[in-house]
């Protein structure tokens, strides 16, 4: 039966999805990625090699696969012919990586944009990547936008990207970020031929595959508490990061879905401002960074660390439909001596939801569990596992009502435990 599987970060992002989605990647016929832009970075290790893909769906190691970047997502084409360089470096076959024609474009103006508007912020700064990917959804709903199809047509591009340049142009100028037009369609018509043969109708792309029985697989970027439109608003990211975001970023309805697999690490982590009730600013969290190796992959900048919040992930699990759960990074929790679970917010004594946080007085309650000291690296079955390292994870499972299907106790591929095959449960 053919139908559509979706993998979700159900935290902050950075959770492990692209690791994920490689590994899944041999039962489908097609990778896609959904949303997002080139300001999510997956890493992938592959026989010892890291790689970092950024626009690219994290399924390019599993030839010949077709891979799709929907339009949903906003594309850097200077980023993306670099990465397609990149990869061809390695022996990748690229051509096998297609691009809707209906993606819309992040253009320096955007990245300029970008970052004026973090200045401008000041103390209120979101912590944005300043990679543009805002002001690109920012164009697309307010139809000033270029998308890829444009880059076939030289006179309709070199029109929007005027007519762009028109509508910033004072506040570009102001900032002593001015774009020079000629220059700039210059750019696009030499990366246009890079692209060009890349880019397809990626709807009619998605329901070949569904119509002739095969499977697709769906990568989003971030996780669901930086949903645009459910996350912790407006410290959130400019797409919707969730599983309905499949269907309009993809362009299918919500009937192929068969599977929503959400990812989730042991810890909570995040970047940038924004409410994090589980946080640790101790030395506790020092060790969660420094053994998860927890900086950003694209800026580098020093994750916030924190305790698994459950109040936040079953909020997840419910949004995101999510059939099972996949819980990365046991291994950095090694050698803690207990490990708390934010078990739900209270403010003037009462239980309050997802919808109250950011607001003065919301404060975490913590439920504690025994650590364990075993190095878990080395594990390959569930049974294996130390047992309060497996009753964590049951707790886990059972705080968000939601079957763990995996565990991952290492960036290897061969490090993800899979419950699911071993027809056995933690």
């Amino acid at each position: 039966m053919s139908g559509v599987t979706i993998v979700v970060g159900i935290q902050w992002g950075d959770e492990g999805k692209g690791r994920i989605v490689d590994v899944l990647a041999d039962r489908a016929e097609m990778i896609a990625r959904f949303g997002g832009g080139n300001n999510a970075g997956h890493t992938l290790v592959v026989e010892g090699r890291k790689v970092v893909l950024r626009s690219v769906p994290s399924g390019i190691f599993h030839a010949p696969k077709p891979l799709l970047i929907g339009a949903g997502v906003v594309i850097d084409l200077a980023g993306f012919v670099q990465e397609l360089d990149e990869l061809r470096a390695i022996g990748v076959d690229v051509s096998r990586v297609k691009l809707d024609e209906r993606a819309h474009l992040t253009l320096p103006y955007h990245i300029a944009l970008d970052r004026l508007g973090e200045q401008a912020r000041g103390k209120g700064a979101i912590g944005t990547t300043g990679r543009g990917i805002g002001p690109t959804y920012v164009d697309r709903v307010a139809r000033s936008g270029v998308r890829a199809a444009d880059l076939r047509e030289p006179e309709r591009l070199a029109q929007r990207v005027r007519a762009a340049l028109a509508l910033h142009g004072n506040r570009l100028s102001e900032g002593g970020a001015a774009i020079d037009a000629g220059r700039l369609l210059e750019e696009l018509a030499a990366l246009s031929t890079r692209v060009a043969p890349h880019l397809v109708d990626g709807v009619a792309l998605v329901h070949d595959v569904l119509e002739r029985g095969g499977d697709i697989l769906c990568e989003g970027a971030q996780g669901t508490m930086l949903d645009v439109g459910f996350g912790t608003y407006p410290y959130v990211t400019s797409s919707h990061t969730i599983a309905g975001g499949a269907c309009v970023g993809l362009g299918f309805g919500p009937m192929a879905v068969r599977e929503v697999i959400g990812v989730t690490k042991a810890y909570c982590t995040r970047v940038g401002a924004g409410p994090f009730p589980s946080e640790l600013d101790d030395a506790v969290g020092e060790q969660l960074r420094a053994r998860g190796n927890e900086y950003g992959t694209n800026t580098g900048r020093p994750r916030r660390c924190g305790w698994f919040d459950v109040v936040a992930a079953r909020y997840a699990c419910r949004l995101n439909g999510v059939s099972r759960l996949v819980v990365t990074k046991l291994d950095v929790m090694s050698g803690l001596e207990r490990v708390g679970v934010v078990s739900s917010y209270v403010k003037d004594g009462r239980p309050v939801g997802v919808d109250r946080l950011g607001e003065a007085g919301v404060t975490p309650e913590v439920t504690w569990y025994p650590g364990w000291s075993e190095d878990v690296s080395a594990v390959r079955r569930v049974e294996d596992l130390p047992r309060n390292a497996r009753a964590y994870v049951q707790a886990l499972e059972q705080a968000t009502d939601t079957p763990v299907g995996w565990i991952s106790v290492g960036a290897e591929r061969s490090s993800l435990i899979s419950i699911v095959d071993s027809g056995r449960r933690v």
